[in-house]
């Protein structure tokens, strides 16, 4: 008698929206964005697209379901007694250590239409604005100064996750910054004179350090215009 084909064995635990996400968050790590669907999903939770479907209404809420759960443990640290400058600098390296672990949060983040109340990274820009009325900023600057720490944190980290995806074609990172350097100061004296000068800078920098090195410059211009009233437009 021919054998009957075996299938895989269901899982006894209920599917749950929690579940799901993980299991979303665990596929996007492998595969990326482009790899997220709703069939390979069904197959790495044993089920059907259809009851994932009961829990979420589509890939969209599903993204953003996803960078939530990533971005939800930064959020989660406690800064009391800190003082703002040194609460928003631990936040902004959270979410970049967030966005480095997981390099499709910051491509899939422009990609999302944008639904007035509902960005996953809403909370960030409270966490942030809360700070910046720490600091007594100009009420008619506070929007000003939350928008550009959030724009140059997700900016940044984008940038630097999509160094790191690039970057796994040439594991050698300093193999690679080398090349880069030499380049640049091969380049034209005159047109890039500037670039020439900071090739050495780059073959030994750090990006971590960088990015909060800028987080450091955004504050302190925010600080300095307070103190003088120039913040803000």
């Amino acid at each position: 008698m021919a054998s009957r084909k075996s299938r895989p064995e269901r899982r006894q635990e209920p599917l749950s929206r929690e579940r799901i996400v993980a299991a979303a968050v665990e596929l996007l790590d492998t595969v990326g964005e482009g790899g997220l669907t709703f069939r390979a999903l069904a197959e790495r939770l044993v089920t059907g697209p259809g009851a994932i479907y009961w829990h979420v209404t589509g890939k969209t809420e599903l993204l953003a379901a996803a960078i939530d759960a990533v971005i939800t443990p930064v959020l989660a640290g406690d800064d009391t007694g800190a003082t703002p400058q040194e609460a928003i600098r631990a936040l902004a390296l959270g979410v970049f250590d967030a966005i480095d672990a997981h390099p499709w949060v910051g491509t899939t983040l422009a990609q999302l239409p944008r639904t007035p109340g509902k960005s996953p990274m809403l909370r960030v820009f409270e966490r942030i604005g809360r700070q910046v009325q720490a600091l007594h900023v100009p009420e008619a600057a506070q929007f000003t100064a939350a928008s550009a720490l959030l724009s140059y944190i997700l900016g940044v980290a984008g940038q630097n996750a999509a160094n790191t995806r690039a970057a796994r074609a040439n594991p050698d990172r300093t193999a690679f910054l080398d090349a880069v350097a030499t380049a640049w100061r091969e380049l034209d004296p005159v047109e890039y004179a500037f670039t020439r000068d900071v090739a050495g800078q780059l073959r030994a920098h750090d990006d971590r350090a960088e990015f909060l090195a800028g987080i450091d410059l955004i504050l302190a211009g925010i600080t300095a215009g307070r103190a003088d009233g120039r913040t803000g437009p």
